[in-house]
């Protein structure tokens, strides 16, 4: 937290105690985890910083991104890194969510930073939602959050071939199981844990496709792929579902909430130089 911000102490004791306590537990010391990089600054919780450590160890290109399923443009993967002067394309399915991104990111949008595409990406659809965006070839990042048909949308993506994915998984389903939501044109999250597909499905797609699983961040919500031949020597291996794998831990997103200051606003700019990892 920023030093000055008047948050009471209790308050600021008891979210800090408790993601330590989850970050000294043995496993997180190990070289390579991520998990002590992570940091709310527009994520859900920590994923921010783990995708700033990423870029770090790897290095960034274009500086570009995609994001299907962004929300008001506020809180997402996405818009920290958008914030810090990369450009990209947001898809957005919802009227309600399209109309804030306009209010909340207008001027990204007004400098050519931003393209917004509103509909919904299916498997049918998203290759053509992503090439009329002006996307398409290497781009350093890519993540997908549609609390739903998420695993049938990614295996028909093919226009783009990111360096670094994020993917919401469904920690319920714990490893080794391998479960995939039945695809459903009419699906919309009900608030249950029927969604997506487990860190394991994901794990053989993303593996099929030249991508090793290099962490999940501790409140069990999204998991961070790394295109292989970058990923080597860089993060903890193995890497595969049984060592990366965080359980559910959605409390935790209040208590990033409580720690990362005031709401997330855009404006203004990052002077040169970036730090690494932006």
């Amino acid at each position: 937290m920023e030093p000055g911000i008047p948050v009471p102490a209790p308050v600021a004791a008891g979210p800090s105690a408790e993601i330590a306590r989850i970050l000294g537990e043995d496993r997180y010391a190990a070289a390579g985890r991520l998990h002590r990089f992570g940091w709310r600054a527009f994520s859900q919780t920590d994923e921010d910083g783990m995708i700033q450590e990423i870029f770090r160890r790897i290095g960034t290109t274009s500086r570009r991104f995609l994001e299907i399923g962004v929300g008001d443009g506020l809180e997402n993967n996405t818009a920290y890194l958008l914030a810090c002067g990369w450009s990209g394309t947001w898809i957005e399915a919802d009227p309600g969510r399209i109309a804030a991104i306009l209010r909340n990111c207008d001027g990204e949008i007004r400098e050519g930073r931003l393209a917004l595409v509103g509909g919904a990406a299916t498997p049918d659809s998203v290759d053509e939602l992503i090439r009329d965006s002006g996307l398409s070839g290497e781009i350093d990042l890519f993540s997908l959050d549609i609390d739903g048909n998420d695993y049938h949308v990614l295996r028909r993506i093919e226009a783009i071939q990111p360096r670094v994915v994020v993917l919401e998984y469904n920690a319920s389903y714990r490893p080794p199981v391998r479960w995939i939501m039945s695809y459903d044109p009419d699906h919309r999250w009900d608030g249950t844990n029927y969604f997506g597909a487990s860190l394991n499905a994901y794990d053989d797609l993303m593996t099929e496709r030249g991508y090793s699983l290099v962490g999940c961040n501790i409140a069990g919500v999204n998991a961070f792929f790394v295109r292989s031949d970058l990923a080597v020597d860089r993060f903890a291996a193995p890497f595969d579902a049984e060592n990366h794998y965080q359980p559910p831990r959605f409390y935790l997103v209040s208590h990033f909430a409580q720690l990362s200051g005031h709401p997330p606003r855009f404006g203004g700019e990052v002077a040169e130089p970036r730090p690494a990892g932006c």
